[in-house]
């Protein structure tokens, strides 16, 4: 059934409830002559004439009374149905479908979803962490969160923070096996490298050279495709680790790990929130976005300065010296 045809059922009960074809016509924002150019439409496709119709008046055929019959509760589940959405818009609750990278993305994320499902309880989110990028419709998602803003169409991206690679230590390497001096000594030092999820390569360092990214391979002693392990074995002190600001930041700033190298960390990617056109969101899903930015749009709780960077360093290596 086509949306014409709707509408032409909706003419008919309404000229049959007011008694006139023109005032039907007024309550569907539609002139006389396309009321009844639609009514007459509907009678053809039917098959069978619906109205007897006079310049002062109308009245049900046969035919027209046993449809009216069999489409009233029809039209008026259709109604309760258009009633409901209307209403679950304006509510936040319901399912959520917010899709993040996995990399070392959680301690970002959770605070996040926490804060919002106590805000409102009846909101059920449902999470998926993935390094690869997905389909948007396929995944039914309604938020994402990505590393760079590769996107497909008609989605929006809003910058939230700058995403810092970082050389780290733990205070524990530091003390027996000391600190390289410049990128050309990390090849004497154990260093891990991450193993890309999807792919399986493994990805060199991205250090700052002057104003120049370079790719930095380096001989592992440790490799992995998950970030929170390889911050894990970072904070044992068995590995040097070219880590994430969004894992390192904190760490760093709670004397647990020290930058090194500060001069060469890089900040030329960024965190997007991405998702779709606002008009037609749900309020709980404008509502996330509302939050996400207040939250994280500028956030340096994941990003060191370079002086902040350059005193967590220098003081790393004093207490080393005093060692």
């Amino acid at each position: 059934m086509s949306i014409s045809d709707v509408r032409a059922i909706e003419i008919f009960t309404k000229a049959i409830e007011l008694g006139s074809i023109r005032r039907a016509a007024a309550t569907q924002g539609v002139s006389p002559q396309a009321a009844s150019q639609a009514l007459a439409a509907l009678e053809k496709r039917l098959g069978v004439r619906l109205l007897h119709r006079t310049t002062r008046s109308i009245a049900l055929t046969h035919e027209g009374q046993q449809f009216l019959e069999a489409t009233q509760p029809a039209l008026a589940a259709l109604e309760r149905a258009i009633d409901r959405v209307r209403i679950a818009k304006d509510e936040i609750a319901g399912p959520l479908r917010i899709v993040a990278p996995k990399y070392s993305f959680l301690p970002v994320l959770w605070p996040l979803v926490d804060e919002f499902c106590r805000r409102h309880p009846e909101v059920q989110p449902d999470i998926k962490l993935d390094d690869r990028i997905g389909n948007w419709v396929q995944d039914r998602t309604d938020i994402g969160f990505r590393i760079g803003a590769t996107l497909e169409d008609d989605l929006t991206a809003r910058r939230l923070f700058a995403l810092q690679l970082i050389v780290c230590a733990a205070p524990a390497y530091l003390a027996k096996h000391g600190a390289p001096g410049s990128i050309e000594q990390l090849a004497s030092h154990r260093c891990s490298v991450f193993r890309h999820p999807g792919s399986g390569r493994v990805l060199p360092w991205l250090l700052r050279v002057d104003d120049e990214v370079i790719r930095h391979d380096l001989p592992p002693v440790l490799s992995t495709n998950d970030a929170q392990l390889e911050t894990e074995a970072v904070l044992s002190g068995h590995v040097i680790g070219l880590l994430s600001g969004l894992s390192a930041a904190p760490l760093i700033r709670a004397g647990r790990l020290v930058p090194l190298l500060a001069a060469h960390a890089t900040d030329h990617m960024s965190i997007y929130l991405y998702y779709g056109s606002r008009l037609a969101q749900p309020s709980r899903v404008r509502a996330f976005i509302d939050l996400s930015v207040e939250r994280l749009a500028g956030s340096r709780d994941y990003v060191l300065d370079a002086r902040e960077l350059v005193m967590a360093e220098e003081k790393g290596r004093r207490t080393l010296r005093r060692r």
